[in-house]
């Protein structure tokens, strides 16, 4: 039913490898993303095993991997601090609730086929989110380089090591396929630095040393039973939802454009397509029954997911297995996990910026027009200095949407196919809709043109509302003006549209007329 076996493309031991290595890439983010929302680590960790589960099991994108991540952490960190605010530790509840109303909007976005929208995302807007993404998470690394103590800057011989053990870990990925790709680069490359450090490098960070930065757990220990499911308790709906439904709203649409957009970039990458509104359902489903099990919510991951897809992952089985064994990490291994070091996860996210960037895009200037590179730039920009993908991704179609009706507007024509002393017919090429009218009108002189004009809109699309009023407004300038206009080679829908206007309008029906519907950009000929 949900295509766990499928074997096209993909492997069992390619799937099961892969989602080890992605489930111990997991493990510090989660942690890091449940302290930016304010919540005990665990919190994080069960989320990420409860996204990455659902989503892989029942979602619309093999190989994807979704957990706990930072758009939605800071988001919902909201709910948290206003919970807490209110006192009697209700920080916790809020988020359950935000994060299991955002699933059932997530839900209802997918039923009612709404992710199709992705398609309106243009080529620039994606370049712009994945160089964004990629700085994001380079920077994202930073951190990893200061002391967790004193938070200073790294220096001297621990330095020297943190820099040397992520190097040798980033060699290992890039080297290793060449002598063997039966197991993936990324897993050897955290479990040999993983022992060189442990024997050599005893003082260097560990993922221990990450969760010991937690109030509630200061020895550092990877360890929790499973949770049990409970709704949230303690809150005053009556007068708590607006805020829960604003802040959920937000929190789904996050997550929504960030798995979509994540969708899209892995559909690239395989050769393959996934199936947007049914990936929808799945996120729902998963951020609900994350909070219903004391989770913080997520979405995808495009660095997990990258991770996966480099290291073989193709099939659900690799999104299980990551989360399976994200599981039996926080139940059982954890002693195992807790002294791999940071720099060998480092040093595999810093492959995975090199692999996400488009370096391609370097290479635009100069070759594409400007108005391209001007969304690209603005894109990443809002994307690195925000940390919202979402509102980069909303701020790119605005602004493709404003350069792609500035320039259309340009290219409405007008050509004279035959002129005599008493009669001119005029041809018109182009789109006619808001952004154009101004020119269409400015093209017609209505007291210095002749007695009998056609305008001939065979080669012409009228596409709104605008258009037809711009139509009407032209009309009675010349009937104003004692001139006889006639209209050819509109269509049916337009030609209804004008004798609903109550102008009554000289238009030529002929066998030739185009059908299409105003309003609908959908062009039909008939």
């Amino acid at each position: 039913m949900f295509d766990l076996f499928r074997t096209k493309n993909t492997n069992y031991k390619d799937d099961l490898l892969s989602g080890l290595t992605v489930a111990l890439a997991l493990v510090p983010e989660a942690i890091a993303f449940a302290f930016a929302a304010g919540v005990d680590p665990l919190v994080g960790l069960w989320a990420a095993v409860f996204m990455g589960f659902i989503t892989s099991t029942c979602g619309g994108r093999p190989g994807m991997i979704s957990g706990a991540t930072g758009a939605i952490a800071v988001v919902a960190g909201k709910a948290v601090q206003h919970g807490d605010a209110l006192g009697g530790g209700l920080g916790l509840q809020y988020l359950f609730a935000v994060i299991m109303i955002a699933g059932t909007i997530q839900i209802l976005f997918g039923v009612l086929k709404l992710g199709r929208f992705i398609r309106l995302v243009p080529h620039p807007v994606m370049i712009g989110f994945v160089n964004g993404l990629a700085i994001v998470i380079l920077m994202a690394q930073f951190p990893s380089f200061k002391d967790l103590n004193t938070s200073e800057w790294l220096s001297g011989q621990p330095l020297a090591i943190m820099v040397g053990l992520v190097a040798l870990t980033m060699v290992t990925i890039q080297f290793f396929p060449k002598i063997t790709k039966a197991v993936p680069s990324s897993l050897v490359a955290i479990g040999s630095v993983g022992v060189i450090a442990f024997l050599f490098f005893k003082d260097s960070a560990t993922v221990s040393d990450i969760l010991a930065q937690s109030p509630s757990n200061p020895e550092g220990k990877l360890s929790g039973s499973f949770p049990l499911a409970h709704l949230p308790t303690g809150i005053a709906w009556a007068t708590e939802w607006p805020f829960l439904l604003k802040t959920a709203f937000i929190v789904s649409m996050v997550g929504i454009i960030e798995s979509l957009m994540t969708l899209q970039l892995i559909d690239e990458i395989t050769e393959t397509r996934g199936q947007g509104n049914r990936e929808c359902v799945a996120q729902g489903g998963a951020n609900f029954l994350s909070g219903l099990f004391g989770g913080m919510g997520g979405c995808a991951m495009i660095g997990q997911s990258l991770i996966n897809i480099k290291s073989g992952g193709r099939g659900r089985l690799s999104g299980i297995a990551a989360a399976a064994a994200l599981a039996t990490f926080i139940m059982v291994a954890g002693p195992v996990i807790e002294v791999i070091p940071i720099a060998a996860l480092v040093g595999v996210m810093f492959m995975v910026v090199i692999g996400t960037f488009e370096w391609s895009s370097l290479n635009t200037f100069g070759k594409v027009p400007f108005s391209e590179i001007i969304v690209i730039v603005a894109v990443t920009i809002i994307t690195v200095i925000m940390h919202d993908l979402a509102t980069a991704v909303f701020v790119g179609i605005i602004l493709s949407a404003l350069i792609f009706a500035w320039e259309s507007s340009k290219h409405v024509f007008v050509t004279i196919e035959t002129e005599t002393e008493n009669e001119r017919i005029y041809s018109l090429q182009g789109l006619l809709y808001f952004g154009s009218v101004r020119e269409f009108t400015d093209k017609f002189q209505a007291r210095s043109d002749v007695k009998n004009i056609v305008i001939d809109f065979g080669h012409a699309r009228v596409c709104d509302m605008s258009g037809l009023e711009a139509i009407n407004s032209l009309v009675e300038r010349y009937r104003n003006a004692d001139k006889n206009l006639r209209l050819r080679h509109l269509s049916p829908d337009c030609r209804h549209m004008l004798e609903k206007a109550g102008n009554r309008v000289n238009v030529e029906v002929l066998p030739d007329d185009p059908y299409y519907t105003v309003a609908n950009l959908r062009s039909r000929a008939k």
